[in-house]
């Protein structure tokens, strides 16, 4: 990656959705380590969520090239969710994620909540790092029984409306 290249954020829609699947792809595969997932008979990984309603995605591009993935959940009164998000692994370590989280954040002001699978430690330290140098370090941190994934460490926080986020 050249210092150059353009850092772009697309909200999904129907012109790039088949790009988001073929991300999700990448990121279900990483993950069958710890989910035991295996792919179907086509050879693909059921994903977990689904965008519609309140699940919004957004794809991260550096140069013309997709490179990253989010999904959101924003539910009205409730904030929002990082329900999945993800960084291609040669990019990783650079910054790209932290200003992408740090972008979605911005986007919407209020509380948020993001949980990592057990057996997930790089996450769990990805995400401390980042919501703690985008909120000062004012955020809860603890273990959470999710209807779906089971046991999970979360984080809550709140972004004010006044937050501004710097990156690439």
């Amino acid at each position: 990656m050249d210092s150059g290249d353009a850092v772009k954020i697309q909200q999904v829609d129907g012109s790039n959705i088949h790009v988001y699947r073929n991300l999700c792809q990448a990121y279900e595969a990483e993950f069958s380590t710890i989910t035991g997932k295996l792919p179907d008979a086509d050879g693909l990984f059921p994903l977990d969520t689904y965008l519609g309603g309140p699940v919004q995605g957004f794809l991260l591009f550096v140069g013309g090239s997709p490179v990253g993935f989010a999904a959101i959940r924003v539910e009205q009164g409730e904030g929002a969710e990082v329900c999945e998000f993800y960084i291609v692994p040669s990019l990783r370590q650079r910054g790209l994620g932290k200003a992408f989280a740090s972008r979605l954040f911005g986007m919407y002001p209020g509380p948020w909540q993001v949980k990592q699978l057990q057996g997930a430690g790089y996450a769990t330290s990805f995400w401390c790092k980042v919501i703690g140098e985008c909120t000062g370090g004012n955020y809860l941190q603890d273990e959470y029984d999710d209807p779906y994934w089971g046991r999970v460490t979360r984080q809550c926080f709140s972004i004010s409306g006044a937050h501004r986020f710097e990156g690439p």
